[in-house]
């Protein structure tokens, strides 16, 4: 569980590699797209401050979490040093979260090991919305800034271990 006291938009700006030439693509959910579409804006805005041009950003949406499995797996085909998975499943009343959170999980860590490109965990899971809330951009920070952060530097790490 995230400390109630760390602000996911905060990072060292000197710890993060340039990332001028590094090409993104983001793969965002349209469930919750309130929330999602906060956390779209967060990466973008924090890959492009920290040097990565507007036009090597591919963003393609999918209609639910689940899809970022599917929609990952096709945007790492495609010429991008690393993938960005980004959506939003709050609990209701049934199971359905735990399967969806769990399989999602699964799925985009098995993408994650079997690629040759990063792909980054951007799935915010809740207990309720005002969580979800908190964490694409409201008092917790955002999640996109720090999934954009983790993209760079693995992208940088990729480059320098070859």
């Amino acid at each position: 569980m995230a400390s109630k006291y760390h602000n996911l938009s905060d990072y060292d700006i000197n710890s993060v590699p340039n990332a001028s030439g590094m090409k993104v693509g983001i793969v965002v959910s349209e469930w919750n797209n309130n929330v999602t579409g906060a956390l779209l804006d967060g990466a973008v805005n924090t890959l492009v401050k920290n040097g990565v041009d507007k036009d090597d950003i591919k963003v393609m949406t999918v209609p639910g979490s689940f899809e970022l499995i599917y929609g990952s797996a096709q945007m790492v085909k495609t010429d991008v040093d690393a993938v960005i998975a980004i959506g939003c499943v709050v609990r209701g009343d049934t199971p359905h979260f735990d399967y969806i959170c769990a399989g999602t999980t699964q799925g985009l860590s098995h993408l994650n090991a079997k690629q040759d490109k990063p792909v980054i965990y951007g799935l915010i899971t809740t207990n309720d919305m005002q969580q979800a809330l908190d964490r694409c951009g409201g008092k917790m920070g955002n999640k996109g800034d720090e999934c954009a952060v983790t993209a760079i530097k693995m992208i940088d790490y990729a480059r320098r271990i070859k």
